[in-house]
């Protein structure tokens, strides 16, 4: 078992990723960040704010949530990449695009290092506006 210095919750790996605190806004959620992926979180933050003007901002799972009667988006940043969270139905839907990615169901990791690409993020929100419009797919 490995024990967080910093809040003191166990893991059964060594140097587990998680978040320490639990953010009450994403503004918190972004400020706890390291400096050099707040940027690039705020701009993944105000891609979707674009994508979906009519979304609120929450905290869900402690992630940054865009919420429009359901969720339609998570976002959080590990050592790594930063991961979304569109749903199933999404990265099916985007799998042609996604093919340079790490998916799973539901879930895409976005390397740090490598270019965003934000108009492939914008066109994923749209989408998931307009499935939650039809009635399907559900986050």
């Amino acid at each position: 078992m490995w024990k967080c210095p910093k809040c003191g919750r166990e893991f059964k790996n060594t140097e587990q990723d998680h978040f320490c605190v639990k953010p009450n806004s994403i503004d918190e959620y972004i400020a706890a960040q390291p400096e050099d992926v707040r940027p690039l979180l705020q701009s993944i933050r105000e891609t979707i704010r674009a994508a979906a003007p009519e979304a609120t901002e929450k905290i869900s799972w402690q992630m940054p949530t865009f919420w429009q009667g359901e969720n339609l988006i998570h976002f959080a940043a590990f050592k790594k990449h930063i991961g979304l969270y569109p749903g199933g139905e999404a990265t099916s839907e985007f799998a042609g695009r996604l093919a340079g990615y790490k998916t799973s169901k539901g879930t895409i990791q976005l390397p740090l290092g490598k270019p965003i690409d934000y108009e492939l993020i914008t066109d994923i929100v749209r989408w998931r506006v307009n499935q939650k419009a039809k009635g399907s797919d559900t986050l």
